[in-house]
């Protein structure tokens, strides 16, 4: 019989801009998503500023985990998780990233946060920084292009890792690294990167993860400190040469996040290609040792969707603004509502792919379905598509563990209580197995009630997923 490891960490997944709210209470200050508006599965987030009356915010608020934190842990201490994954809100901590003195409110908020978690026997997976950086650090220093933001980010990391020493055991330094790929909102708070600084600002966030291992390791050598990537897996749209080999040139584009991150050093294909392109990347002594000391105890990814790399690009493709990089769909796949495509065997595929590569535990700490939910007059969701997503998925990580042999140390339900969605800042897209009545401009009740998928889930956990 399949079975998963004893100790196998079932859990779900959060985090702090997409759930906490109070944006501005107890001296945080302003992050790039605080003053990103509300988007849709075709129009993407856009930068307003707080001042503009018609702009609607969805961090400000979220669902309010800030105040309702207890009773949602009570919540999932029903379901059963052994692990919440959520994030420390970098502006809690340091309103504008550059203070010499942390804010202490900030502090004793996530004390009281894990100290909740623990009690009710739920294993914290703190990821430092989640999307949020400080927007006067983009403002002032352009993010992430600019080196002194490192020192700044490890300024933030050193308060972290001492004050929670002996709460947090498993780190996540840098949330879905790779995505400064295709998204805009680890460069000046929502403006385009030239390629030159793109690649200037991925470095920084290489050597900024490889730092934080290090000064956490000196701190408690005890810590369980990973790296994250989105898996972006990408299938060859025909067996043309040339799709093949796009498709290899596509992997790199993600792969190489991880490379550095467990090799501690860059892949000779992405030093080539910096050459093609005269990129040169501003470097200081002792940041090659910096990354070969830093390298990962795990390799954290996201799973939502594969991809396909075809040089034939299709004019039309169905809603999904993070798809529109490949430019095809897969016609053998289902797309979710908001134009995802449904690949559970590309997990299991994914999975073999990065532990061929680098021998080391892998941890999926995002995976589930965006749906349109709707609630019943008994406040029900008969959510029966989530569950079948998430069947699908976790019997394709059962097999990778027990037919592949792969070595997987957990799997995390994305948006275990319904949040906004960080990629278009709705409420509509629900990931929850718990359904939150708010909208997308934040009216509602903000009553939690558990759907269909909950009670499954907590059957999955409390048979270590022998009962799918």
């Amino acid at each position: 019989m399949t079975q998963f490891p004893k100790n196998f960490l079932w859990g779900g997944a959060i985090a702090a801009n997409q759930a906490e709210g109070a944006f501005d209470r107890d001296g945080k200050g302003v992050s790039i998503l605080d003053v990103m508006s509300v988007g849709s599965k075709n129009q993407p987030r856009q930068r307003r500023s707080l001042d503009d009356q018609t702009a609607f915010f969805p961090s400000h608020d979220a669902i309010d985990f800030f105040d309702k934190y207890e009773s949602d842990i009570a919540l999932l201490k029903q379901l059963g998780i052994k692990c919440l994954r959520t994030s420390i809100n970098w502006t809690r901590i340091y309103p504008t990233g550059v203070e010499s003195v942390p804010n202490e409110k900030g502090l004793a908020y996530y004390d009281k946060l894990f100290d909740c978690m623990i009690r009710n026997g739920i294993t914290p997976v703190v990821t430092l920084q989640h999307s949020d950086t400080p927007i006067y650090l983009a403002d002032h220093y352009g993010g992430w292009k600019n080196r002194k933001v490192v020192d700044y980010f490890l300024n933030y990391v050193r308060t972290i890792f001492k004050r929670f020493r002996t709460k947090v055991k498993y780190w996540i330094v840098i949330n879905e690294i790779n995505s400064v790929n295709f998204v805009t909102w680890f460069g000046a708070a929502g403006e385009n990167l030239t390629e030159s600084e793109k690649e200037q600002a991925s470095y920084h966030l290489l050597l900024a993860n490889a730092s934080a291992v290090k000064i956490g390791k000196s701190i408690n050598p005890n810590f369980k400190i990973g790296g994250m990537v989105t898996d972006c897996y990408s299938y060859p749209y025909s067996c043309r040469p040339e799709d093949v080999l796009l498709s290899v040139r596509d992997k790199h584009k993600n792969i190489f996040f991880a490379d550095v991150m467990v090799r501690g050093y860059y892949p000779s294909y992405k030093i080539q290609e910096l050459k093609r392109k005269s990129i040169s990347i501003k470097q200081e002594a002792g940041d090659d040792d910096m990354l070969h000391a830093g390298t990962i105890d795990f390799l954290a990814f996201s799973y939502y969707s594969s991809h396909v790399s075809s040089t034939q690009k299709d004019e039309v493709i169905q809603g999904n603004l993070l798809q529109n990089i490949i430019g095809k769909t897969n016609p053998y796949l289902q797309t979710s509502d908001w134009g995802w495509q449904i690949d559970p065997l590309g997990l299991r595929t994914s999975l073999n792919d990065f532990y061929d590569r680098y021998q080391i535990p892998l941890f999926i700490v995002e995976n589930g379905l965006g749906a349109v939910d709707n609630i019943d007059d008994n406040n029900y969701v008969e959510d029966d598509y989530r569950i079948d997503y998430l069947k699908q998925h976790i019997q394709a990580v059962k097999d990778a563990i027990d037919y592949d042999g792969v070595n997987v140390m957990g799997y995390l339900v994305w948006g275990i209580i319904d949040i906004i969605s960080g990629t278009t800042g709705e409420m509509a897209k629900r990931y929850g197995l718990v359904y939150v009545d708010r909208d997308n401009y934040g009216k509602g009740t903000g009553r939690r009630y558990v759907k269909k998928s909950f009670d499954w889930y907590k059957q999955v956990i409390r048979t270590n997923g022998e009962n799918l």
